[in-house]
Order: C-alpha cells, then sequence, then structure tokens
C-alpha cells in the first residue's frame, strides 16, 4: 500500500501577503518558483503511480519544477470558494468581524459562479479526491498538488475527522506531507517537510 503524499504550492503574492486566493489564478513568485524546484530531491527517489493537481496554474506549475511528470488535472483539488472573502485577509475580516473564523464560519457568498463554501462542502470535495486516490494507493505512492486549506481539509477526512478539523493541520507553501497507515488505519507520518 502507497503513501498518499501531499504538496501544498509554491509561494504566490498572495500567499505571502496573506490574502485568500481561491479562484484568482496567481503565478508563483520567483521565490515560489525556486521553492517548488528545491522538491525535486524529494520525489527523484520515489515512483508515484498516480500524481493529480488542481486546476490552477500555481499548482500546475508546481509539480512541474518538482519534477512530478505526468500529472492530471483534478478538478476537485480547486482551493476552498472563499466567496466574497477572495482577495481578503484575515486581519481585514476581522476589522468588521473580529470573531471570525473560517473553520466554523465559512464565508460570504461572492461574485456570480462563486457562492463560497462551507467546510461541509470542501469536505465533499476531499472525499472525492480520496476515493479517486484510494484505487491507485495498492500500487504505490499518490501525489495531490494543491493549496493549504483544501489539503488540510483532505487530511481532516483522510484521518476520519470532520471537515473543520483541518483548522488543526497548518500547511506551508512548498512542502511535503505524508498521509500513511499504522496497523491499517491512516496516519500523518510527515508533515511540512522541505527536502
Amino acid at each position: 500500500m502507497g503513501d498518499l503524499l501531499l504538496v501544498r504550492h509554491g509561494e504566490t503574492e498572495w500567499s505571502r501577503s496573506g490574502q485568500h486566493t481561491s479562484w484568482t489564478d496567481l503565478p508563483l513568485t520567483p521565490h515560489g518558483e525556486e521553492q517548488a524546484k528545491s522538491l525535486v530531491p524529494f520525489f527523484a527517489e520515489r515512483s508515484c503511480v498516480l500524481v493529480l493537481t488542481s486546476p490552477l496554474r500555481r499548482a500546475i506549475r508546481t509539480a512541474e519544477l518538482a519534477g512530478l511528470t505526468g500529472a492530471v488535472v483534478d478538478p476537485d483539488l480547486h482551493e476552498w470558494d472563499y466567496g466574497a472573502y477572495e482577495g481578503v485577509a484575515t486581519v481585514d475580516i476581522h476589522r468588521t468581524r473580529p470573531d471570525w473564523y473560517l473553520w466554523n464560519d465559512g464565508v460570504p457568498p461572492g461574485p456570480d459562479g462563486h457562492p463560497g463554501e462551507s467546510p461541509t462542502e470542501v469536505g465533499e470535495r476531499a472525499d472525492r479526491v480520496l476515493a479517486h486516490a484510494a484505487k491507485a494507493l495498492g500500487d504505490g505512492d499518490v501525489v495531490l498538488v494543491a493549496h493549504s486549506h483544501f489539503l488540510r481539509v483532505l487530511t481532516a477526512r483522510r484521518l476520519g475527522l470532520p471537515a473543520s478539523d483541518g483548522r488543526l493541520f497548518r500547511l506551508d507553501t512548498a512542502t511535503v506531507s505524508r498521509l500513511s497507515l499504522e496497523h491499517g488505519r491512516p496516519v500523518v507520518a510527515e508533515w511540512n517537510a522541505k527536502p
């Protein structure tokens, strides 16, 4: 049985400034590109049977620069839809909603096509990704290249926790985290690793 390897994309302007970024398709910064390249040694020694990426270019580019070939885009790996909070930093939200917490409160609707998502809705997408990955895990490692909040929710769901428990897993840019099994049960084997 393989491991599930989670890769958060490299730095973007908004990840650096703390702005919520879901559908805004920002490129990696030059530093973000260097971060992604630094992941090459981690994957050079591994044989991955499936690589899935978010449809957003920051994830696709991270996969390319990390040396992950044959990546397949999975729309369910898209970041949490932040609705009206797209491009807004938590510190700015707290000016009008001092007690707001993404993991409990979700987000207000945004422009057409971006109604925002609740933790439960993000969890439903994560469950679909996990079902897709499970079909390949019997043959080896599966890599998911995506976004912080989404991968945190996915981790919670893989461990049998509610989607909102993704709050427990801080995830840095351009890191690799490994979900494995111990005695047949999912565990966090490695978190926020940098080669």
